[in-house]
């Protein structure tokens, strides 16, 4: 069950990739819990994409503060 919430996980972070090559901005943060303190990744669109990824290895998700969502100019004519 982890394995598949991770694969998943990845696959989700992947796409986002895929889109874009500028940085993107997300909703949602995962603070890891680890050896060297908590590192974050705020590469998350939903609540439930980073608490799959946090689940097993440790961590929460907060709102990223941050985030600002896109706004599309459309011009209509």
């Amino acid at each position: 069950m982890k394995a598949t919430l991770f694969v998943l996980s990845v696959v989700g972070a992947m796409s986002g990739l895929a889109g874009s090559a500028y940085a993107q901005n997300y909703p949602w943060c995962a603070t890891y819990s680890g050896r060297g303190g908590g590192a974050q990744n705020c590469g998350f669109t939903t609540f439930e994409q980073c608490q799959a990824t946090v689940s097993g290895i440790g961590g929460f998700c907060d709102r990223n503060t941050q985030y600002q969502p896109k706004t599309h100019n459309r011009h209509y004519q």
